[in-house]
């Protein structure tokens, strides 16, 4: 399958960076299976990011809007999402989420 990343950016916040399908080398390299789990059901959940975050989403279909911007981003279950520090964003979260996650200290 082919890997592809994309961010959304906007002037007024860091960007959200989606890895889509991402190698199962890249994840067992990253360690994800040691990684704390979190899951929610469907709603909206205002979020903020204080540290850096990486997810692998084992399930869910969510779109987060970035504060301050009319742009979104989608991912879901097999994406590879890194949130930036500072960010502050709403999840509409569709499909219960399911997902793996670390913080990285800068």
């Amino acid at each position: 399958m082919a890997t592809h990343s994309h961010t959304v950016d906007s002037a007024s916040s860091p960007s959200i960076i989606v890895e889509t399908n991402p190698s199962d080398s890249r994840l067992h390299e990253l360690g994800i299976k040691s990684w704390p789990k979190w899951g929610c059901p469907p709603g909206k959940y205002p979020v903020k990011y204080d540290a850096e975050q990486t997810c692998y989403f084992l399930r869910g279909k969510v779109k987060a809007y970035p504060k301050g911007s009319t742009e979104f981003a989608e991912f879901g279950a097999g994406d590879l999402v890194t949130f930036p520090k500072g960010l502050s964003c709403t999840w509409d979260v569709s499909v219960a989420v399911d997902k793996h996650y670390i913080f990285t200290s800068s």
